[in-house]
């Protein structure tokens, strides 16, 4: 069982008793605003795609982790490594990915997560480069990848919704020397 422990985060597997609380961070519009289309999703949609996280870990050797506030237990969101495949253009490739609930943005926590994805990617994972994806407009998003020391790639639509979107990258020798 695969656990990161950055200090105010436990970064773990999924359980059942996640689901809830993560239908909930996905109900909520100004969450998902940048997600996709920007539809929501029910309780049943984040089953399945918790599901299908547990099976990208089975199928890849790494995931999304839930991310849960080690001080109080509650699950924040998730971070973790994911293949983009709604991107064909960008495959093959490995992104890093967060989404936390409303009331706890603007306090550093996708950054500290997305700060240990990269780690667990390049050291545990040996990857050679990560991409992170964010809709033209998510400037919240852009800042943490700045701070995770990516840099623009690109710039193109996401065919699943039409939307533009931006790819950030870092390689592993990048990180390695920032």
């Amino acid at each position: 069982m695969v656990t990161v422990q950055p200090p105010r985060l436990a970064l773990r597997r999924w359980r059942e008793e996640d689901v809830a609380p993560l239908a909930a961070i996905n109900a909520d519009p100004e969450v998902m605003r940048w997600v996709g289309d920007g539809s929501t999703r029910d309780e049943e949609q984040t089953r399945a795609g918790i599901e299908a996280m547990e099976r990208e870990w089975e199928e890849e050797g790494f995931g999304l982790f839930a991310v849960e506030i080690r001080a109080t237990g509650r699950l924040a969101g998730f971070s973790g490594l994911s293949v983009p495949r709604f991107l064909p253009e960008v495959l093959p490739a490995v992104e890093a990915g967060w989404r936390l609930g409303q009331a706890l943005w603007g306090r550093g926590l996708a950054s500290e997560a997305g700060s240990e994805v990269l780690c667990f990617g390049f050291r545990d994972r040996g990857l050679e480069k990560i991409v992170s994806i964010a809709q033209v407009g998510n400037a919240a998003s852009e800042r943490i990848m700045d701070k995770l020391g990516m840099r623009v790639e690109r710039e193109l639509v996401d065919p699943t919704c039409g939307r533009l979107t931006r790819v950030h990258a870092i390689t592993r020798l990048e990180y390695d020397t920032a």
